[in-house]
C-alpha cells in the first residue's frame, strides 16, 4: 500500500525528470536553431558578448569584478571576454575610480547597436516560433522562464 507521501515523491520525481529532459532539449534545440538561422544578425555577437552587452545596457558601466559576480563567472573568464570585446570595439575600459587596480567596462554605441540587432532578430524568431500560441500562453512562458532563471541564479549565488 502506498501512502500519499510516496505518491507525491513518485509524482515529483517523474515531473522533475520531464523538466530535466525538456531543459536539456531546450538548450540543444536553442543552439541548433541559432546555428541554422540563415540571417547574419544572429551571428554578429557570440553568446558571451551578447549577455555582457545586455547586462551593461540595463545596468550601466560595471567593474569587471561586479560583472563577473552578476554573471556567475570567474573574473579571469570575464577579463578574457572583455578583452576580445574591446578589441572588436564593443566595449571600452577605463580605470575604476573606486579601485585603481580594476577597470570599469562600458558598452560602446557600436556594441549596443550589434546587441540590439541580435535582440531584434531573436525577438522576430521567437515571434515566428510562438505565433500559434495565445498571448496568455506566451506571457505564461515568459513568466515561468523568468522564475526558473531567478531560481537558478539564486542557487548559484548561494554556492
Amino acid at each position: 500500500m502506498t501512502d500519499d507521501r510516496t505518491k507525491a515523491t513518485a509524482y515529483d520525481e517523474a515531473t522533475l525528470g520531464r523538466i530535466e529532459t525538456e531543459i536539456a532539449l531546450l538548450m540543444r534545440l536553442g543552439e541548433a536553431t541559432r546555428r541554422a538561422t540563415g540571417t547574419a544578425e544572429h551571428r554578429v555577437l557570440d553568446r558571451a558578448a551578447y549577455v555582457i552587452l545586455r547586462y551593461l545596457d540595463s545596468a550601466g558601466p560595471q567593474n569587471v569584478s561586479a560583472l563577473a559576480a552578476r554573471l556567475n563567472l570567474d573574473g579571469s573568464t570575464v577579463t578574457r571576454q572583455v578583452t576580445a570585446m574591446q578589441r572588436d570595439g564593443l566595449i571600452t575600459r577605463t580605470p575604476d575610480p573606486a579601485d585603481g587596480r580594476g577597470t570599469v567596462v562600458s558598452a560602446t554605441s557600436a556594441g549596443l547597436q550589434r546587441m540590439a540587432a541580435v535582440r531584434a532578430a531573436r525577438t522576430r524568431l521567437y515571434g515566428d516560433i510562438l505565433a500559434a500560441w495565445t498571448s496568455d500562453d506566451q506571457e505564461s512562458l515568459a513568466d515561468l522562464l523568468h522564475r526558473l532563471n531567478e531560481a537558478l541564479d539564486s542557487r548559484n549565488r548561494r554556492r
